[in-house]
């Protein structure tokens, strides 16, 4: 009897023994799966959700050198995200090239990682090959409606500084930067809707942009003396529809979200938008000189339009 209970007992504890190693493995394994989804969201936020859907995402700015050069790498970075008031002797409106080009020219929209591997670029509306310090200063005199920056100053080194800097993951003999082309709207823009386009403007835009085009909440102005001139890309409609299909609204708005608008939709919009009153860009008749402007040219050039 001393003999069956002594084995009950040993029986026992053995089982406990058991059941609490097993236990301790399943919540150990929880606790390894945990610290584990842990880290690796730790590594998304630390890259950033864009980046594994990037060919060359760019180098974090804590891997900007130190010392003269890492100085003028984070001038050109302010002087992109803050052009407006930064370098307020060469604009002309409350835009920035953050107003475009997001987060530093690495976020979503119209991103810049690359930019300095494609230039010198012929350029069909300049009708040459152009350099990038040419291409930026296209941005000042159009989209800023200001005037072009200092070839050898300290303003125009630094903001080629930084786009060389986040650019230095792309290869020298990349050939065009498909990943960040924006898409023009096809679609026949000879009879579109203005008053369609302002009634989605004031559903979708209005919010952020303002009644009167102004900039309202996000200070960018989409017409008016403070917005692009007529001589800026934007002031095309395939492009700037382009633009709001691919990126706007920013945030679900009026019963739409980024990418929901259909190609005439966003004919509309940009057509409505770029019927409002913009500052001249006086040099216009000199673009396109071989005479193949686009179709969606906001002006007559000398060259006029090829058939």
């Amino acid at each position: 009897m001393n003999k069956l209970l002594v084995s009950s007992i040993a029986a026992i504890v053995l089982t406990m023994v058991a059941g609490f190693s097993i236990l301790f493995f399943v919540i150990d394994t929880d606790k390894s799966t945990v610290t584990a989804q842990k880290e690796l969201e730790t590594k998304k936020d630390q890259v950033g959700e864009k980046d594994p859907l990037h060919p060359y995402p760019a180098p974090s700015m804590d891997e900007v050198p130190d010392g003269e050069e890492g100085e003028l790498i984070k001038l050109g970075q302010k002087f992109h995200n803050e052009t407006a008031t930064a370098l307020d002797d060469y604009v002309g409106n409350t835009l920035s090239c953050a107003s475009c080009h997001a987060d530093g020219g690495t976020g979503e929209a119209l991103d810049l990682i690359g930019i300095s591997k494609t230039y010198p670029q012929y350029n069909p509306r300049a009708g040459k090959e152009v350099s990038i310090e040419d291409r930026i200063n296209g941005c000042f005199k159009r989209s800023m409606n200001g005037k072009p920056l200092p070839k050898d100053g300290e303003e125009m080194k630094a903001m080629v500084a930084y786009y060389t800097f986040i650019s230095k993951n792309v290869p020298d003999d990349i050939d065009g930067r498909d990943w960040a082309k924006l898409k023009k709207v096809e679609g026949d823009i000879t009879n579109l809707n203005i008053k369609e386009g302002e009634e989605l403007y004031k559903k979708s835009c209005i919010a952020c942009h303002g009644e009167d085009g102004s900039g309202g909440s996000t200070g960018i102005a989409l017409w008016g003396d403070n917005s692009y001139n007529i001589g800026a890309g934007m002031a095309r409609v395939r492009t700037a529809a382009g633009f709001i299909q691919a990126f706007m609204p920013a945030a679900p708005m009026g019963g739409y979200e980024k990418g929901s608008f259909t190609d005439e939709e966003a004919l509309n919009i940009a057509a409505y938008i770029n019927s409002m009153a913009r500052p001249d860009f006086p040099d216009k008749i000199h673009d396109w000189p071989n005479g193949d402007a686009p179709d969606d040219a906001a002006y007559e050039t000398l060259a006029g339009k090829k058939e």
